[in-house]
């Protein structure tokens, strides 16, 4: 009889859907292993998280919510294409995102092997024959163990009014995107990192932070953008968080997020926040906006774990100047 060791050897290894069809270029970044629907308006999505990533925290760890939003985020495509006939090349636009954290996804715990994103499209638009936008509710699962919930709305363009709203920006070899800004004062391990270029924040004094973007980063660049990713603003929005003055470390918990304009890539991209003190179910919450060139581009409500939950994973914010915030 093989030993125990000699069997997961053996164990088959998980194969991947086309990058293609969750819009990667890189074949080590794909996280999905398969959709199947489940009925009218239900699918479940299969998918394969890594034991060991450069961007994403891994190990005996609580869920980094970078890898819980880039598992939901390449859903979506995937969803979109093939059960939803979008053709590839069409364009699919975040209108909000918002995910929450459940008690087990805070206990420090190997992540790594195989789960499920149960979706139920909770509306569906079309114009004409093709789909619009979708409503998606997702629960995250791995094993009997249900990590998070995440609601999504989404629109998908054609090539064509994706380049007429994008008014000239539409093409990522027109777009001269700023160098990356400095590197943020804040340690990467205060942020859950453990590279100072996944640090997306660089600090703006006692006026907030600039959001710091660098077109090379091989997850939020997987391949050339014309504006900035979701994924990265979704990051930055955690990051600055979690550099909100606290008297103990909080981990975040749950985040809704309203994306109201792109941010563009040629231009400073101000991020500022403030918090307040726990209300009457005892979470903490902050506010996080994004301003550029005078408009707000990104509105997030963020909630903290309350005090006498674990928040050893996902890591706390350290002493920072408090934010002016425009009502």
């Amino acid at each position: 009889m093989p030993s125990t060791s000699s069997t997961a050897a053996l164990a088959p290894r998980p194969v991947f859907v086309s990058g293609e069809l969750v819009h990667k270029t890189r074949s080590a970044e794909v996280l999905l292993t398969g959709l199947r629907s489940e009925g009218e308006n239900a699918f479940v999505v299969s998918a394969h998280w890594p034991e060991a990533h450069g961007c994403y925290t891994t190990g005996p760890t609580a869920l980094d919510p970078l890898l819980l939003i880039e598992t939901v985020r390449q859903s979506l495509p995937l969803l979109c294409h093939s059960a939803y006939g979008v053709p590839l090349g069409h364009r699919l636009l975040w209108d909000t995102f918002g995910y929450e954290l459940t008690p087990e996804a805070l206990l420090p715990r190997d992540r790594a092997g195989r789960l499920e994103l149960r979706v139920t499209c909770l509306e569906s638009v079309r114009r004409g024959s093709r789909v619009s936008a979708l409503t998606l509710l997702i629960s995250v699962v791995q094993g009997t163990r249900r990590l998070a919930e995440c609601t999504t709305r989404l629109t998908v363009q054609s090539p064509v009014v994706y380049q007429r709203l994008r008014a000239g920006y539409g093409n990522p070899d027109v777009v001269t995107a700023l160098p990356a800004a400095p590197a943020a004062a804040v340690p990467p391990s205060a942020l859950g990192r453990t590279r100072c270029r996944d640090v997306v924040l660089s600090p703006l004094g006692g006026r907030g932070w600039r959001l710091r973007v660098d077109t090379t980063h091989p997850l939020f660049f997987d391949h050339p953008l014309d504006h900035a990713p979701g994924l990265l603003l979704l990051e930055a929005v955690r990051q600055t968080a979690l550099v909100l003055p606290s008297e103990r470390p909080l981990a975040v918990t749950a985040v809704e997020t309203s994306f109201r304009r792109y941010v563009e890539l040629d231009a400073p991209c101000r991020i500022e926040a403030r918090s307040w003190d726990a209300s009457p179910d005892g979470h903490r919450r902050a506010l996080v906006a994004m301003w550029q060139n005078g408009v707000q581009c990104l509105f997030s409500t963020v909630r903290f774990a309350r005090a006498a939950e674990p928040s050893s994973g996902v890591l706390a914010g350290v002493g920072a100047g408090p934010a002016p915030f425009p009502g």
